[in-house]
């Protein structure tokens, strides 16, 4: 939807909520409420999804199987332990657009992270560098320091860090791409947040990972702020592998478990280095316990331990409702979302506040970065008190998310209402 065609008031925005497809959803999840009962203008789920109101039910029905059966459980429970992973699977590939071979859901992001580097970051003499956003998630960062460090590497001569030119906050593509090429045979890995946590910014995953392997390097992404964001297409991509969080866009609760990618054409190498568990072992003959290790064909073969069940409730209970409606047809909404936020923020013409996540919507996804002029936190808390649920990150920007499973162009609007009452008193 082009911006001129939006109007700056409440009633345009309760007729393009009645129009909207997916406006039934938002009464599928818990909103948060105020003190006096009403619902909070919630515009976190980037930073923690909200929960979906089958979760609860869901979870008791496994406390429940759990109490009357015990042990068993794992083969007699309603949805049967011991599989229970694999019931995620299909819907999980198609959110990150990826073959069922190609996805699990296990452990946490930067545990992920570190299993995917321990296969894919290998480094030599010569080939030795890793490629990352200098903004990248600190997690991220510490993780591929201390990889680099296990190799006996110094992070000082072996991290290159990607920086946004003077006087700008994203990267522009064609830096990150000149600068694997200028790095050329020196680089051993590229690891990008396809989806950057600070500015928003959305990366073409694919042009990067064909500039990658052109250059001889594996290629991974961190899709924390991707996945159920934007279409991510992993396999098409082309990249070695990806990780990501499953609480933010995916509503699967805070500290969830994460989801990982390898690529099919690694799915048979038995080869390949990584650190090993039962879980990851061959199906047939895991509970002979005494083989050697026979790794799973696929993503599966990275799996450690027995998945927690509890938890990963929580992800299939969310994964149900993107099966539902699809990325596709969340996408759409998101792009329309953010479109009219942005449009709205922008009509403010305030000099102490600006949008840097780009204006492209193929470069973004529900995400808009507000930078906040010589900020002192002082707007964020005002904006708070007035019963806003946003991000807050150092040093000045404010994160605002309008996630198009459960919000609406009215949460929109009245976050801009807020905020202008929020500048004027300012």
């Amino acid at each position: 939807m082009l911006s001129q065609t939006f109007e700056n008031n409440i009633a345009f925005a309760k007729k393009m909520d009645a129009e909207d497809e997916l406006n039934a959803y938002r009464s599928k999840f818990h909103i948060p409420l105020k003190s006096e009962g009403k619902p909070y203008v919630y515009l976190c789920g980037n930073s923690l999804g909200l929960q979906p109101k089958t979760t609860e039910e869901n979870i008791l029905q496994e406390l429940k199987d759990w109490k009357n059966l015990g042990v068993e459980g794992h083969f007699h429970a309603k949805n049967p332990w011991l599989p229970y992973h694999e019931f995620l699977t299909d819907a999980m590939a198609k959110v990150v657009g990826a073959k069922p071979i190609e996805v699990v859901v296990m452990n946490t992001l930067t545990v992920n992270l570190h299993l995917m580097m321990v296969s894919f970051y290998q480094p030599t003499s010569k080939r030795n560098k890793i490629i990352i956003e200098a903004d990248a998630f600190p997690s991220d960062k510490y993780a591929v320091e201390s990889q680099i460090k296990f190799h006996g590497l110094n992070p000082k001569d072996c991290l290159i860090e990607l920086k946004a030119r003077e006087g700008e906050s994203c990267l522009r593509e064609e830096d990150i791409l000149s600068r694997i090429d200028q790095e050329g045979e020196t680089v051993a890995l590229v690891m990008l947040g396809n989806t950057n946590y600070y500015t928003g910014q959305f990366f073409d995953m694919k042009k990067i990972t064909d500039c990658g392997h052109k250059n001889g390097a594996k290629v991974g992404f961190d899709c924390a702020h991707g996945a159920g964001n934007v279409e991510l297409n992993l396999h098409d991509s082309g990249c070695d592998f990806a990780v990501w969080c499953n609480y933010k866009y995916l509503n699967s609760g805070p500290g969830s478990l994460g989801g990982a990618f390898v690529h099919e054409r690694h799915a048979h190498n038995k080869e390949l280095p990584r650190f090993t568990g039962w879980w990851g072992h061959n199906k047939e003959t895991r509970f002979k316990m005494r083989d050697a290790f026979d790794p799973i064909p696929g993503i599966e073969a990275w799996q450690l331990s027995n998945p927690p069940i509890l938890s990963m409730v929580a992800v299939w209970s969310s994964l149900k409702l993107f099966d539902e409606v699809g990325m596709k047809k969340l996408r759409k909404k998101a792009t329309s979302l953010t479109a009219y936020l942005e449009y709205l923020v922008n009509t403010l013409g305030d000099e102490v506040i600006k949008i840097i996540t780009p204006s492209d919507p193929n470069q973004r996804g529900s995400q808009l970065s507000i930078q906040v002029k010589n900020a002192d936190k002082k707007m964020f808390d005002i904006i708070t008190e007035a019963g806003v649920i946003a991000d807050w990150r150092e040093p000045d920007v404010i994160r605002v998310a309008p996630v198009a499973m459960y919000n609406s162009y009215e949460d929109v609007f009245n976050f801009y209402s807020i905020l202008k009452s929020a500048l004027k008193f300012k």
